[in-house]
């Protein structure tokens, strides 16, 4: 089966393992999805990371963070989708939850959050909003 959106089953992954309390979950390889993962663990939505085995099989494993019972990452939205892309310039970045989530986005400087795109003043295409 071969999945259309790799960024929207990595996130659902993710969201998935959270609601069942899993402490880790897998996801298969590519440079993007680590890109994103990354900024995840850089904002403190998860514990850590390791990438794991060859091409084929290569995979990311994610270690999910949780505070008592409850998990850090309370929900994942996925906003540009392989049939419907969604572009922001730097004026439309959107702020997710007051300021207290993170919007990721694709630019030409590379992958980073709301933050750092508003702090180069640039805009680019938004890959998803995590609280």
């Amino acid at each position: 089966m071969t999945v259309t959106d790799p960024i929207a089953d990595m996130l659902v992954r993710i969201k998935n393992a959270n609601m069942r309390r899993h402490p880790t979950v897998d996801v298969p390889y590519s440079k993007m999805k680590e890109k994103i993962i990354e900024i995840l663990l850089r904002e403190g939505y998860i514990a850590k990371y390791e990438v794991i085995g060859e091409i084929p099989q290569k995979y990311i494993r994610v270690y999910l963070k949780y505070k008592g019972k409850t998990p850090v990452i309370q929900d994942v939205k996925r906003v540009s989708k392989p049939g419907r892309r969604y572009y922001v310039n730097k004026e439309e970045i959107p702020r997710v939850l007051g300021g207290l989530g993170i919007a990721i986005l694709s630019t030409s400087k590379g992958i980073m959050t709301d933050k750092e795109a508003r702090l180069l003043g640039i805009g680019g295409e938004l890959i998803c909003m995590v609280w």
